[in-house]
């Protein structure tokens, strides 16, 4: 015992000291995760703000006035001006200098003296489609707010209870999100990309180098156990991945202010066994890339687009095709960024997150299993 664990001791400082004697993959490890969850956090954002909007009154009343008003004092419109035609509007439009256009009716104000819903439109660019889903989404909502007040002040003007005008007036409130920053929910899931890209990659081209440059020698004609080899090479990556994790972590609740309120002890576990899930990945290819190039390659394929198309991490992967949604299981970024918001953000531990925290359990135990069986000596 006290020799094998001598054996993978002198494995994993032979790695610490190639990791240390090479100043650009200490960078691409320590240095460049923290640089791209910069720039994706601030680069990526799902808020809409600001929208360009023009504004049409070929009514011209004191209602139709008090009317668009609400769209000039929004914090989601930003409006760009009033126009006196149609052909102005399509003008805007077209030239992208506004994205919406409301434009009140002829009549609206004789309709809205008479209790009676006067008419307005709202035209969307729809060459954004998220854009232009949300913008309808909040002018509808903001519709139905501006029209009950209407017709609560027609009431008034009548003499009538306003309570009698009836209408349902929702209250919403926003769980785990209130302000519904999308950096809130991009940045737990996008430091799971990120460390999966990280470490992934780095393994793979890493230990196919070693291969193209014979450094394996030594450890071919040694006496060391297929076992022994493949813990020591995978604890200096462990220890590597782990720092970036906590790194990222502290970016993420420092500098972009990610609230963590979940159990810690779950997400270090859950970021262990994901980072050997990673790693375990990173192996496979390696012992069957023929060269760093094909190795970083397939690196890109296993790591970057999963991460950003199977995870989770952008878009719901109940919006995706079914057939998508079962590959999706094959990838551990799924799992973890389940866990990374659910930690973050709802404040969930293991009696909630257990089937996730499962999940990357058998997945590493798989893996690693399948990755020592390949990363034998024949194919190192």
């Amino acid at each position: 015992m006290k020799a094998a664990l001598g054996r993978i001791i002198a494995i994993a400082g032979k790695e610490f000291i190639h990791i240390r004697r090479d100043p650009r993959l200490m960078i691409s490890v320590l240095v460049m995760p923290v640089i791209q969850l910069l720039l994706f956090s601030y680069a990526i954002s799902f808020d809409v703000r600001n929208v360009p909007t023009v504004l049409f009154d070929s009514d011209r009343t004191v209602a139709s006035r008090e009317y668009l008003a609400a769209y000039e004092q929004s914090d989601f419109f930003d409006v760009v001006g009033y126009v006196d035609s149609m052909a102005e509007v399509d003008r805007h439009l077209d030239t992208a200098r506004a994205r919406i256009a409301v434009m009140v009716r002829p009549g609206f104000g004789q309709a809205i003296a008479r209790g009676e819903q006067g008419s307005a439109s709202i035209l969307i660019d729809g060459s954004e489609p998220n854009s232009a889903q949300l913008a309808q989404t909040y002018a509808v909502a903001m519709n139905d707010v501006l029209g009950r007040q209407l017709l609560v002040d027609w009431a008034l003007t009548q003499g009538f209870d306003p309570s009698s005008a009836g209408g349902l007036e929702p209250r919403v409130r926003t769980w785990y999100n209130p302000d519904r920053r999308s950096a809130d929910f991009l940045i737990p899931g996008l430091m799971v990309v990120i460390i999966m890209i990280v470490t992934i990659q780095q393994t793979a081209v890493t230990l196919v180098k070693e291969k193209d440059q014979g450094t394996f020698e030594q450890v071919i004609v040694s006496p060391i156990r297929r076992g022994e080899l493949m813990i020591g090479k995978v604890s200096p990556w462990v220890v590597m991945a782990f720092i970036d994790m906590v790194v990222i972590t502290l970016v993420g609740v420092f500098v972009f202010g990610i609230p963590l309120r979940g159990d810690l002890l779950t997400f270090v576990i859950a970021i262990f066994l994901f980072v050997l899930c990673c790693l375990a990945l990173g192996l496979l290819i390696s012992a069957r890339s023929t060269s760093p190039e094909a190795a970083n390659l397939a690196g890109l394929l296993v790591s970057f687009l999963p991460g950003f198309m199977l995870s989770g991490f952008a878009f719901p992967l109940n919006s995706i095709p079914v057939w998508l949604q079962y590959v999706s299981y094959a990838f551990p970024g799924r799992y973890m960024t389940v866990i990374a918001r659910s930690v973050f953000l709802k404040g969930a531990g293991m009696d909630v997150l257990w089937p996730q925290v499962a999940a990357l359990a058998v997945y590493a135990v798989v893996s690693l299993t399948l990755a020592s069986l390949l990363y034998s000596r024949k194919a190192v």
